[in-house]
């Protein structure tokens, strides 16, 4: 968005305008250097504690805007916290802001602030917008040099009075691809960075097509509301009423986008009068040449060898039939609910990208390397590797993983495997201010169990705690429900919340009922796949997140495992080690279609969670899983509740349904339970 550069005298006036609110600090400031703090001993990064915020509204600037502050930011806040921006506020704009208890001044235009610290960054990094990836390269270069990352467009503007910056890098022309230029920052940039930490963060973010740029699109519905693979099959589709243009485009879509799942595809097969000419398993390199539109239609992926369009999302794939094609016919063998559309006629394209700004604050403040490789192909995962082996056992790995078609999946079992632990963080924002935030840590007393009887005990935890946007976005917006402490409700939460943003954890101790329970998201202080993790070095990561559940007062996890792209229970070695050195009352382990409670190396409880994401669907599990109850004896159900589509509201509606013979718990009173029904001593 291109702007009237204002005289300095009238920037100068706007630089101190703006409303300012007050408000007391929770605590008294401690003494400090006013710079990051990184003890060994802790797990990420503590920043000076802010003292006044100067609040930027960037939420509908465009990309290249969005990365420049971000940039600026994370500069700005390495010092001390200075800057706090408005860029996703779904929970409320103010909602963490005043929680913060930190004075502010809201800048009437975010260029004041540029102009108030540019003489505090040495000058500018021009990326080329010819090659995206150059963004986190250059986010990485900024963070080292002290400088914020710009467009050519942008980098014109800024050399003029009254900004003045210099340009210290471009990298315009000096790469073919993202590859290229990643090789190029590990071999040159990476001994500069710091090396406790890693980044991953798609370097532009998709705007969403939306569904009026598909008029000509027919719908074919194929599918009902269902989440398992019931309805899983070859589906043939005849596309010949699509041929007379130069391609064919197939988009699939979620049919029942409220309960956030979708279509999950497996493998297509295009025959053009009847002769194969397009073959693949999406997520793998056979699928990128059909790949019309992936970011651009803000689609994820969330399994292995599976394009997945959750919710609202979907993809779209392009094909070109031969000359005098007379039919056109496409097999894809697909599962869960979708719809499945074409057309001729070429949609907008994806050049909706941009970038943006969200955790490259953290990035540039602490110094880190900024990449975005893909797990699932070759020569991208090779250097993937190359870079987490060049990393010490239980360093983190911030932000996601490319494109989420290689997927949550590989992409975590791939830094397990390397002793990395992966933190979902890719639009956490400000986080160089809430790693400075104080927060009153107040760990939750634990709620003793019921008499024990022959009754159905059933638990509800809310998962997704792995997540630390999570934490800071919906999880606020759910926590935030008026019926939460209605019933009992367990909340999967990351411990290291301690560190990276404590007022954040703070709040949900504070404002918990005893109906609330925090409990440690997969799989521990960090989200990793246990099994595959290298066995010599594990302890490393139980330890740590033995460490921050005291810390944080929480005595349960909630654990994911996979092991060459399936589910699997834990090793006898793994759960010692989380005996050991963690002590947890008890484990909540996968997210499957059944419920199973057993005793690891007997002394721990653990239970399957029976998989829901609506409360149609919670209703008929449950009543599935209990239907051969004789009465005799207690039943232990763990629900798993998908905290996109389900809150406090639902899980009460679900608790009301349930019979007499029910007794719904927390999960500490669960897992008491657990241990009486099995002669186990209590915890």
């Amino acid at each position: 968005m291109v702007r009237k550069l204002f005289l300095i005298s009238l920037m100068l006036v706007l630089v101190l305008s703006g409303s300012t609110i007050y408000a007391q600090g929770p605590n008294p400031e401690p003494a400090n250097n006013g710079k990051i703090t990184w003890p060994t001993s802790q797990a990420l990064p503590s920043f000076a504690k802010p003292k006044h915020l100067d609040v930027v509204d960037i939420e509908k600037e465009p990309g290249d805007v969005k990365l420049l502050f971000a940039t600026l930011q994370g500069n700005i806040n390495r010092e001390r916290p200075r800057i706090y921006l408005f860029e996703n506020v779904e929970e409320g704009k103010y909602t963490w802001l005043n929680d913060l208890k930190v004075p502010y001044t809201e800048a009437e235009n975010p260029w004041n602030v540029l102009y108030k610290y540019k003489d505090e960054i040495d000058g500018m990094v021009i990326y080329d917008p010819d090659v995206p990836d150059t963004v986190n390269v250059a986010t990485t270069y900024a963070g080292l040099e002290n400088a914020v990352v710009v467009s050519p467009e942008l980098a014109a503007r800024l050399q003029r009075k009254p900004f003045s910056l210099e340009i210290l890098k471009d990298f315009r022309g000096q790469f073919e691809d993202g590859l290229e230029a990643y090789q190029w920052q590990f071999e040159h940039l990476w001994p500069r960075t710091t090396h406790r930490m890693l980044i991953g963060l798609s370097p532009t973010k998709g705007v969403p097509l939306p569904d009026d740029n598909f008029d000509s699109f027919v719908t074919k519905l194929v599918a009902e509301e269902v989440r398992d693979s019931s309805n899983r099959d070859v589906y043939e589709i005849d596309l010949t009423e699509f041929l007379g243009e130069d391609a064919v485009y197939l988009r699939f879509q979620d049919a029942y986008s409220a309960d956030g799942w979708g279509p999950a595809v497996h493998e297509v097969t295009v025959r053009a009068d009847g002769e194969v000419i397009a073959q693949f398993i999406p997520g793998t390199e056979s699928e990128e040449p059909y790949l019309y539109d992936a970011d651009g239609s803000n689609s994820d992926s969330r399994f292995d060898y599976h394009r997945w369009a959750d919710g609202g999302a979907y993809f779209v794939y392009e094909f070109t039939p031969p000359a005098n094609t007379d039919e056109l016919t496409v097999s894809v063998d697909m599962w869960n609910q979708f719809k499945v559309s074409a057309s001729n006629v070429k949609p907008v394209a994806s050049g909706d990208q941009e970038p943006y700004g969200f955790l490259r604050d953290y990035a540039v403040a602490n110094k880190a390397m900024v990449f975005w490789l893909e797990s699932n192909l070759t020569e991208e995962k090779a250097l993937f590797e190359e870079i987490l082996s060049a990393t010490e056992p239980n360093t983190p790995y911030l932000g996601w993983f490319g494109n989420d078609v290689a997927g949550e999946f590989s992409g975590t079992e791939l830094a397990s495997k390397h002793g990395n632990y992966v933190l979902a963080a890719d639009w956490f924002n400000n986080m160089t201010v809430f790693s400075g935030a104080k927060g009153k840590i107040k760990k939750q007393k634990p709620v003793a169990a019921p008499e024990l009887e022959n009754k159905i005990y059933i638990t509800f935890t809310l998962g997704e705690g792995d997540n630390l946007q999570y934490n800071q976005h919906r999880m606020r917006i759910i926590w935030d429900d008026e019926r939460r402490g209605s019933v009992p409700i367990n909340w999967t939460t990351s411990p290291l919340l301690y560190d990276v943003a404590p007022s954040i954890l703070g709040h949900f101790q504070q404002t918990a009922t005893d109906n609330d329970l925090l409990i440690a998201g997969p799989s521990g202080a960090g989200y990793i796949y246990p099994n595959v993790w290298p066995d010599e070095t594990f302890h490393t990561f139980a330890k740590q997140t033995g460490k921050y559940m005291k810390k944080t007062g929480m005595d349960i996890i909630y654990a994911l495992n996979r092991e060459d792209h399936r589910d699997v229970m834990l090793t006898e070695q793994k759960a010692q080690a989380y005996i050991d050195y963690a002590n947890p009352n008890g484990i909540f382990i996968g997210w499957d279609n059944y419920s199973e409670t057993t005793i690891l190396n007997g002394k721990l409880p653990q239970s399957i969670l029976l998989s829901a994401s609506s409360v149609g669907q919670a209703q008929e599990v449950i009543a599935r899983e209990t239907a051969d109850w004789d009465g005799e004896s207690p039943l232990f159900v763990a629900m798993g509740m998908l905290a996109w589509s389900i809150g406090p509201s639902e899980i009460e509606e679900i608790v009301n349904s349930l019979g007499e013979e029910f007794e719904v718990v927390r999960g500490d009173q669960y897992f008491e339970l657990v241990r009486e029904a099995n002669g186990l001593p209590k915890k």
